[in-house]
C-alpha cells in the first residue's frame, strides 16, 4: 500500500488528485465532443443509425479487448505518471485523425485506436487515487469521476458554440491541443511522485512482477462480487454509451434544435452528473454501496420512461437533466466497490477487467438502440435502455452484502 508520509501530505495529496481529476475530464472531453460531432459526420458521409451504431460499438470492442491487458501493465510496472500521459495522448491523437476521415472505414479505425487508448487511464488513475485515501475510497474516486462530468458538461457546450463559426474537421483537428499540454502537465507532475511511490515496485524482476500479476487475475477471476458487479456496469453502460449517442440524435433531428441549444441540453446532462457523484461518493462510504446503487439505477429506470412518454415534449429536456444526477451518480460508488473487493496489489487489473466487461455492455447497446431506431423510430430507444437499467439493478440486488464483502477483502489482502 502506498502511505503519504506525515506532515502536510493531505494537503499535497489532494493537489495531485485534482490534477489526476483534471487529466480525467480531458479523456472524456474528446468522446463528449465526438457525440455531438456524430451526428454531422454521419450526414456527411451518408450514414445510417446502425452505422452510427457500428462506429461506437467498434470503440467498445476495442476496449473490452485491451482493457484488461491494460490493468495487468499497469499492475506490474510504475511510472503510473507515465502512464497516464501517454493514455491521455493516445485517447485524443485519433480524433485529430478523423478530422481527415471521408469514410465509413476511416472513422472505425479512429474509434478503435481510442478504444484501445483509453484502457490505461482508468486501470492507473482510480487505484492510486484509492490506495491514497483508503477510507475515503467512494469520495475521492468521486472526485475523479467529476472530472469526467466536467469534460462531459463543458464539451459539447464548447463544440456546439464552435460549430457555429467552424466546420465539424475544424473543431476536431483544434481540440487536440488541450489534450497535449495536459499529457506534458501529468508528465511533468505527477511523474517524480510516481517514480517515489513505485520504487519497490521498479525493484523487482519484471518476470517475477508478470508472474505474481497473473496468479492474482487468476484470484480475480473466482470473485463472485467482482463478477456480478462488472457483469451490472455492463448494463449500466450499455444504457450510458446508447444515451450519449442518440440523445443529441433526437433533440436536433426530432425536436428541431440547433447544435448550440444540443449542447446546452447534454451539459445539463453531465452537470446534473457533477453535482450527484461527490454526494453519492460521500453516502457510499457513510452507509454502503449497495444501498446508493439500487436506489440510483431505480430512479435512472423511473427517468427513462418517463422520456419515452414524454418525446416531442420540452419536458423532454427536463428530464435529460434528471436523469445525469441519478445514472452519473453510481459511477464512482461502483468503481470504489470494486476496489473494496480487490486485494491491493490488484488494483488496476480489476479495474480493467471491469471496464473491459462494460465495455462489452457499452459495444452491444449502440449497435441495438440504431437498428431500433431504424425500425420503430428514436423514441423506441429510450424503452430499450429502461429495461437495460432494470437488469443492471437485477445484478447489484444479487451482488453479497457489504459484510461479506469486508470480509473477503480481508481475505485477498492478506493473502
Amino acid at each position: 500500500m502506498i502511505s503519504p508520509p506525515a506532515g502536510g501530505v493531505e494537503e499535497r495529496s489532494y493537489l495531485e488528485a485534482w490534477v489526476i481529476t483534471l487529466g480525467h475530464a480531458l479523456t472524456h472531453w474528446y468522446p463528449a465532443t465526438f457525440y455531438l460531432l456524430l451526428p454531422l459526420i454521419g450526414k456527411e458521409l451518408g450514414l445510417s443509425y446502425s452505422e452510427i451504431g457500428t462506429v461506437l460499438t467498434v470503440q467498445y470492442i476495442a476496449g473490452a479487448l485491451s482493457n484488461i491487458p491494460g490493468g495487468l501493465v499497469v499492475d506490474c510496472i510504475g511510472r503510473k505518471g507515465l502512464l497516464m500521459a501517454l493514455a491521455l495522448f493516445w485517447i485524443g491523437f485519433p480524433y485529430l485523425l478523423m478530422g481527415f476521415a471521408n469514410a465509413f472505414w476511416m472513422l472505425v479505425v479512429c474509434t478503435t485506436l481510442i478504444g484501445i487508448g483509453n484502457n490505461l487511464w482508468h486501470p492507473t488513475a482510480i487505484p492510486l487515487l484509492a490506495r491514497r485515501f483508503p477510507e475515503r475510497k467512494g469520495l475521492v474516486v468521486a472526485m475523479h469521476g467529476m472530472g469526467g462530468n466536467v469534460g462531459d458538461a463543458v464539451a459539447p457546450l464548447a463544440a456546439g458554440a464552435m460549430l457555429v463559426l467552424f466546420s465539424w474537421r475544424q473543431v476536431v483537428v483544434m481540440n487536440v491541443i488541450p489534450g497535449i499540454v495536459m499529457s506534458a502537465l501529468i508528465l511533468l507532475y505527477l511523474g517524480r511522485l510516481n517514480i517515489e511511490n513505485d520504487t519497490r515496485q521498479h525493484g523487482r524482476d519484471i518476470k517475477e512482477a508478470l508472474t505474481d500479476t497473473l496468479r492474482g487475475f487468476g484470484s480475480l477471476m473466482l470473485n463472485k462480487t467482482l463478477l456480478l458487479l462488472s457483469i451490472s456496469s455492463a448494463f449500466r453502460s450499455m444504457t450510458q454509451g446508447s444515451l450519449l449517442a442518440f440523445v443529441p440524435m433526437f433533440l436536433g433531428q426530432q425536436m428541431g434544435y440547433s447544435t448550440v441549444r444540443v449542447g446546452a441540453c447534454m451539459f445539463g446532462l453531465q452537470a446534473a452528473g457533477f453535482v450527484a457523484a461527490p454526494i453519492a461518493g460521500h453516502l457510499s462510504d457513510r452507509v454502503g454501496r449497495r444501498g446508493i446503487m439500487m436506489s440510483s439505477m431505480l430512479m435512472t429506470g423511473v427517468t427513462l420512461l418517463f422520456m419515452a412518454i414524454a418525446c416531442q415534449s420540452p419536458v423532454f429536456v427536463f428530464f435529460v437533466a434528471i436523469l445525469g444526477f441519478f445514472l452519473f451518480a453510481i459511477r464512482a460508488v461502483l468503481q470504489a466497490w470494486v476496489l473494496d473487493t480487490a486485494p491491493k496489489n490488484m488494483g488496476g487489473t480489476a479495474i480493467g477487467f471491469l471496464f473491459a466487461v462494460q465495455a462489452v455492455g457499452g459495444a452491444i447497446g449502440p449497435i441495438v438502440s440504431g437498428v431500433l431506431a431504424d425500425v420503430y423510430g428514436l423514441a423506441s430507444v429510450f424503452y430499450f435502455l429502461a429495461g437495460t437499467i432494470v437488469v443492471a439493478n437485477l445484478f447489484i440486488f444479487l451482488t453479497p452484502s457489504g459484510e461479506s464483502i469486508k470480509k473477503l477483502a480481508a481475505k485477498t489482502n492478506r493473502s
